[in-house]
C-alpha cells in the first residue's frame, strides 16, 4: 500500500514537471518568434518612398489616350503612394474656360478630389513654360516670378511640398548664377508664405553642372530653396540635359553631380532609359546612385521617371520601380 502511494506521488510530480517544461518551451518559442518578426519586416522596407513622375506618361497623355486628370488613378493602379505633376501636360485643361483662373480652379479641384479618392500623396508640381528664373533681363525675370506664383498657390492647395522650376538663362556662368540667385530668392520669399519649397532640377545648361547649381543654392541660402537631383540630366550641351541624347557632347559626371546636389535635395528623380536583358540601366549604375542618396540621409520620395523607347510607358515605369526596389534590398 505504501509503495502504491509513493508511485502515485512520483507519477504526479513527473506530470507536473512535464507540463511546466512544455509551457516554458512554448513561451520561449513565441518570444523568439516575436523578436524576429520586426527585423524581417524592416529588411524588406526601402529607405525611401516611391512616387510617379507624370512625365513618364507624357506620350499617352499627349496622344489623348489618357487624360491628365486620371493621373492619380493610374498611379494607384501601378502601386505608387505619391505623384509628381507636370504643368505643361495640363495646357489643354487650362483652356477649358475663357478665364484662366476659373480653368485653374476647376482643374485643381478635380485633381485634389481624385488624389483623395485614390489615397495618393501629392508630392510636387514640375513647372515648365513659365519663363526662366535666371534670365539676365530684369523685366523678364520679374514676369517669370509672377508666372510661377499661381503654381505655388496650386501646390499649396493640392498639399504638395514643392514646385520644381527651371533656372536657365543666357550669359556667362557667373552672370546666369547672379540672375538665378535673384530670381530664386524673390520666388522663394513668396513661396515661404505659402509653406512651399522651390526646387531646381539639373535640367540642362549650367544647371547640369552640379558644382554650379550647388553654389547657387548656397548663395540663395533659404530653407525653402532646394534641389531635385535627376539621375540622368547631366548633359550640359543639349536641351534639358538628357545624357541619352545622341547629340550630347559634354556630360558632367552623373555620380559627382548627384553627390553635390543631395545636401540640398527635397526630392529625387530616378531617371531611366532603355533597359538591358538583366533589367538594369546601362547608362546609370542604380546601386551607386542609391548609395549616394542613402548616404546623404535622404528618406523622402524618389520619383520614377521613365524616358526609354524599348518598353511601353507603363512597362518602363514598372521596370524602373522594380529596379529601385531590387537595389534597395541590397542597401
Amino acid at each position: 500500500m505504501k509503495r502504491s502511494k509513493l508511485f502515485t506521488k512520483t507519477l504526479s510530480t513527473l506530470i507536473v514537471l512535464s507540463l511546466v517544461a512544455y509551457v516554458s518551451c512554448k513561451k520561449e518559442t513565441k518570444e523568439n518568434s516575436n523578436k524576429t518578426t520586426p527585423t524581417s519586416v524592416e529588411e524588406k522596407s526601402p529607405f525611401f518612398k516611391l512616387s510617379l513622375a507624370q512625365w513618364s506618361l507624357h506620350k499617352k497623355i499627349r496622344s489623348g489616350e489618357m487624360s491628365p486628370l486620371d493621373f492619380a488613378q493610374k498611379a494607384s493602379e501601378m502601386g505608387f503612394k505619391g505623384i509628381e505633376y507636370v504643368s505643361q501636360l495640363y495646357r489643354e485643361e487650362l483652356k477649358k474656360d475663357p478665364d484662366p483662373k476659373v480653368a485653374m480652379d476647376l482643374m485643381l479641384k478635380t485633381l485634389k478630389e481624385k488624389s483623395k479618392i485614390y489615397k495618393m500623396q501629392n508630392v510636387l508640381i514640375m513647372v515648365d513654360g513659365e519663363g526662366y528664373l535666371a534670365t539676365l533681363n530684369d523685366t523678364e525675370r520679374a514676369e517669370t516670378v509672377e508666372n510661377h506664383k499661381k503654381w505655388v498657390d496650386a501646390a499649396k492647395y493640392l498639399g504638395c511640398h514643392s514646385i520644381r522650376v527651371n533656372a536657365h538663362g543666357e550669359g556667362t556662368a557667373e552672370e546666369v548664377a547672379d540672375a538665378a540667385v535673384k530670381g530664386l530668392s524673390e520666388l522663394c520669399d513668396y513661396a515661404a508664405i505659402q509653406g512651399i519649397n522651390v526646387l531646381v532640377e539639373n535640367h540642362g545648361g549650367y544647371t547640369s553642372n552640379g558644382q554650379w547649381l550647388a553654389d547657387v543654392m548656397k548663395r540663395v541660402g533659404k530653407s525653402n530653396c532646394g534641389t531635385l537631383p535627376d539621375f540622368g540630366n547631366f548633359c550640359q550641351t543639349v536641351g534639358y540635359g538628357s545624357i541619352n541624347d545622341e547629340n550630347c557632347k559634354d556630360t558632367y559626371d552623373i555620380y559627382k553631380g548627384v553627390s553635390e546636389l543631395m545636401p540640398f535635395a527635397k526630392a529625387v528623380s530616378a531617371k531611366s532609359y532603355d533597359f538591358d536583358e538583366h533589367g538594369n540601366q546601362p547608362k546609370i549604375d542604380y546601386l551607386k546612385m542609391l548609395e549616394i542618396v542613402k548616404e546623404a540621409g535622404y528618406k523622402g520620395y524618389i520619383g520614377v521617371e521613365y524616358e526609354g523607347n524599348n518598353l511601353e510607358e507603363e512597362e518602363g515605369i514598372m521596370a524602373t520601380k522594380e529596379l529601385l526596389l531590387k537595389i534597395a534590398k541590397k542597401l
